[in-house]
């Protein structure tokens, strides 16, 4: 049976919920809840695991908070026995607009805390990755205050759609493998 670690990216607590910087907690949390699962809390992360179409995705919300990802990440692949090729890791990106998604195999941190902790525990930056567009409109100096803040009204209806076909790009890297996935979702524009 094949096996997947499938890791959302994001910071525990409620002050963080819904908030642009852990759209992957909420990425990985609507495909668990899709599989009627549910999350317990493990060591240094929550943790579901997903049956589906022959498959096992061992589902992971790191609870060490963004800038410490990789060693839950490293944990849990190390545990399950899982190469960094079968592993998806997702996240916030201020780079690409709020109606794309960027599917890669590997590739740079971009100066993501989160990533950049992951690539310091294995050592190496491949391994791959689902990029959430967030957009960047804000003034200069505001980033932090950006990424933590919740979606306006008016991104809600396109973040709900790129959730939904978030989840789908899971079960393709799964299914079809990356290069597939990648071509089936990196050039759509996801609007609401």
């Amino acid at each position: 049976m094949n096996k997947f670690l499938i890791v959302g990216l994001g910071n525990i607590g409620n002050e963080y919920a819904n908030t642009r910087h852990n759209i992957g907690f909420d990425v990985v949390n609507a495909f668990v809840l899709k599989n009627n699962e549910i999350f317990r809390q493990d060591r240094l992360a929550y943790v579901a695991e997903v049956k589906w179409k022959g498959r096992v995705f061992v589902c992971v919300l790191p609870t060490t908070f963004m800038n410490l990802s990789g060693k839950a990440f490293k944990y849990w692949m190390d545990k399950e026995k899982i190469s960094a090729e079968n592993t998806l890791t997702i996240l916030d990106d201020l780079a690409l607009p709020l109606d794309k998604l960027r599917l890669r195999p590997n590739g740079s941190h971009a100066g993501h805390n989160g990533l950049r902790d992951i690539e310091l525990m294995l050592g190496n930056n491949n391994y791959p990755r689902l990029r959430f567009g967030i957009g960047n409109s804000f003034p200069k100096g505001m980033q932090a205050n950006f990424v933590l803040s919740q979606w306006d009204k008016t991104e809600v209806a396109t973040v709900k759609m790129k959730i939904e076909k978030s989840v789908e790009v899971i079960e393709n890297f799964a299914t079809i493998g990356i290069e597939k996935a990648m071509n089936l979702v990196n050039n759509l524009s996801i609007k609401g």
